[in-house]
């Protein structure tokens, strides 16, 4: 059997699966790793967590015997994006906690930029806009706030990169320090024309640019596993994407104008604008999706991303205690035939796409003595909803075009509510595919590509396949209604407010 080993590194955990040669996953494994939250906004990942669960990983699905370690021939890579984390180039070893995407603790930096009218040339150079969300600014805190990193760096003695670049270090033995091109272009520093490294960029957010690691394509022969226990030395790392491009490809989003949206920690929803460079005009992202082997310019992207979807459920889970498990949240939220007017608008981290507030908090309101946990389940997944709603019209003003279909995976997919709510108020079918955890497909997919388990991109679109369609169950009117009083609900979470 030749089988393929994918990677999910995520926010809150790390997911290990197995897919063979024709596509079908033979299993996986997850384990959860501690969160750190120093200060109000904060949130910290310990890389040797990160490690750690990988390699438990590896054990796992080698012990359930989903493969043998012999029939591993090749790893894909997928990962939290924007991470940002600095280790010793000689050890391997993490010279500090990383950085979470989800950190705000660079906002004043941010502003500092913005005050000085620099956000339009970050946009134009970057596709993105200047937020704490970026890891440019995440670097910058890095290389400042840790003892000796600077003048270490000057040494060459530091690298410096996104999740994916630690893990493609890690396999390889400390052989190979790069990253794709789709976690590069997540950092603030690349430049869409180009694919490299910008200059100015790298002067601006003050980044030496020999920490950071070469830019690759996403699929490929990347590196060669060395000195990984448990697994062979010389099996390819041959495919590597942010978890979000990852599963835009693992849903077979190959066409222009595919889109796909992931329910995971945060929601995120990506458009394929294939070799176009797409600016936003309503607070959305240009990125890369991904680049293939041969390929002069990459596929690109549209992006819009609410900070908080399936970390809202654990908020309750864990802070509230309202919920034993994140799954239970859909038969309590069915006790109530709606929130009963509650509202919950999950900016625990800030406001994403559209609006852009780091600063912004979150928000129950609505609630009256005949409120009850019913309810704010209700409302916890009316909100995750809800922000796509916003995401995709933004989405849609950009392209000038109504969507015609939107495709679903992570693990909220399979609350049946919550697909059902999504397309009464996106007032578009939603498709969900047979296999949910598309991240690891996509993973998947770019590796047996790297190595040419699969042709092209057609033989894969072949293996994709859906499971259940959503249909609208909601009119206009109503609609309407429900999103003016959602928007009434963000206004209030607002730092200007």
């Amino acid at each position: 059997m030749r089988a393929i080993l994918a990677i999910d590194q995520g926010t809150t955990g790390t997911t290990v699966a197995v897919m063979n040669a024709r596509g079908n996953l033979l299993g996986s494994v997850n384990y959860e790793f501690p969160q750190i939250y120093p200060k109000p906004g904060w949130v910290e990942h310990d890389p040797e967590a990160i490690w750690a669960s990988v390699l438990k990983g590896i054990r796992a699905v080698l012990r359930k015997q989903l493969c043998k370690p012999a029939d591993i021939a090749c790893i894909g890579i997928t990962n939290q994006r924007e991470t940002a984390l600095l280790w010793e180039r000689r050890s391997g070893k993490a010279l500090a906690n990383a950085i979470v995407w989800q950190c705000r603790r660079t906002s004043a930096f941010c502003d500092s930029l913005k005050r000085k009218g620099l956000e339009s040339m970050i946009r134009d150079r970057t596709g993105l806009v200047l937020d704490p969300y970026f890891s440019a600014s995440k670097f910058r805190w890095l290389l400042d706030a840790t003892e000796g990193a600077r003048g270490r760096a000057k040494r060459g003695e530091v690298a410096a990169g996104t999740i994916d670049a630690f893990l493609l270090s890690r396999l390889s033995g400390g052989k190979v320090h790069a990253t794709d091109v789709s976690n590069a272009s997540r950092t603030s520093l690349m430049n869409l024309k180009t694919l490299d490294w910008d200059p100015e960029l790298l002067k601006l957010f003050n980044v030496p640019r020999g920490i950071l690691p070469a830019i690759v394509p996403s699929s490929g022969e990347l590196g060669f596993t060395l000195g990984v226990k448990g697994l062979p030395d010389g099996i390819p790392i041959s495919g590597i994407a942010g978890d979000q491009q990852s599963a835009l490809f693992g849903q077979a989003g190959f066409e222009r104008g595919a889109a796909k949206c992931t329910f995971g920690t945060g929601s995120f929803i990506l458009m394929n604008t294939g070799h176009d460079r797409m600016h936003s005009d309503a607070g959305l992202l240009s990125t890369v999706a991904w680049q293939l082997p041969g390929q002069k310019a990459p596929v690109y992207a549209l992006e819009g991303g609410a900070f908080v979807c399936g970390a809202a459920v654990q908020w309750l889970r864990d802070e509230l205690g309202i919920i034993k498990r994140a799954q239970d949240i859909e038969a309590l939220a069915e006790r109530v035939p709606d929130a009963a007017g509650v509202e919950f608008v999950p900016a625990l981290t800030g406001l994403g796409a559209p609006h852009w507030d780091p600063e912004a908090r979150g928000v129950i309101s609505g609630l009256t003595r005949g409120a009850g946990a019913a309810h704010l389940a209700r409302a916890t997944l009316e909100a995750m909803a809800l922000q796509n709603v916003d995401i995709l019209r933004a989405m849609e003003r950009d392209l000038g075009r109504r969507m015609r279909e939107l495709k679903v995976d992570g693990g909220a997919a399979a609350n049946n509510l919550l697909m059902q709510l999504q397309a009464n108020y996106l007032g578009r079918d939603i498709v969900r595919p047979k296999v949910i955890e598309t991240t690891v497909t996509g993973a998947c997919f770019l590796a047996g590509l790297g190595i040419g388990i699969w042709k092209d991109v057609d033989a894969l679109a072949k293996v994709w396949r859906s499971e259940t369609t959503f249909p609208s169950r909601m009119g206009p009117g109503p609609r309407r209604r429900r999103l003016e009083a959602w928007q009434v609900a963000i206004n209030r979470t607002k730092s200007s407010v």
